[in-house]
């Protein structure tokens, strides 16, 4: 059986050396994968992520396992998203969320598909191929119009896979104001694609 985060964590600050590399090889894929959807590019998001682990790696003795090793990574990440931004005057651009870009393991870096899902259902037919290509396309665009706090947490939620408590964690907010943020991006995004609502982000 593989040891846990929290073992891990332990080992590194014991001295294992290898202690931290197999929480990068866990978690490398998914934070670069949040990391790109909230950057402009893949070399902010890939300076981002490097950072991220940095951090992680610096201040592994403040973890003290209240929250998961990927909560408590997500939100050091989203710090760093959050400060750059505000830093920069402004807020990430749209970056596609279904094109192929690199995902790193903290050694090599490989080309992954992150794929946007809308309906599931998977199909060779060439017709329906192309209007999931086009639904696809829609709801990028309209999740770039939601406000960033809404934005991240549907990315949270749907994409990254977290509940709403450690999207909670991961913001720094109640469980309350995710719920909120999380209606009120559904509910825009209901606006913005009428025909796609009805199935799944």
């Amino acid at each position: 059986m593989e040891p846990s985060d929290d073992v891990l964590i332990k080992a590194h600050l014991q001295g294992d050396g290898a202690a931290f590399g197999e929480l990068v090889r866990r978690h490398g894929d998914s934070l670069m994968g949040y990391l790109m959807r909230l950057c402009k590019d893949r070399h902010q998001a890939e300076d981002m992520f490097q950072e991220s682990f940095s951090r992680a790696y610096q201040k592994a003795g403040l973890f003290k396992g209240r929250s998961s090793f990927k909560t408590w990574l997500y939100t050091i990440a989203t710090n760093i998203v959050t400060d750059f931004y505000r830093k920069q005057g402004g807020r990430p651009q749209t970056v596609s969320l279904n094109q192929t870009q690199k995902t790193c393991d903290g050694k090599n870096c490989t080309e992954a598909l992150m794929p946007l899902t809308v309906h599931t259902n998977k199909t060779e037919n060439p017709m329906e191929t192309a209007s999931l290509t086009e639904q696809k396309a829609q709801v990028q665009q309209a999740l770039g119009q939601l406000p960033e706090r809404q934005r991240t947490t549907v990315v949270l939620a749907y994409y990254q896979g977290l509940s709403y408590k450690e999207v909670a964690q991961v913001m720094g907010c109640s469980l309350g104001t995710v719920k909120t943020q999380m209606f009120r991006a559904l509910r825009t995004l209901a606006t913005l694609l009428p025909e796609v609502a009805g199935g799944e982000l």
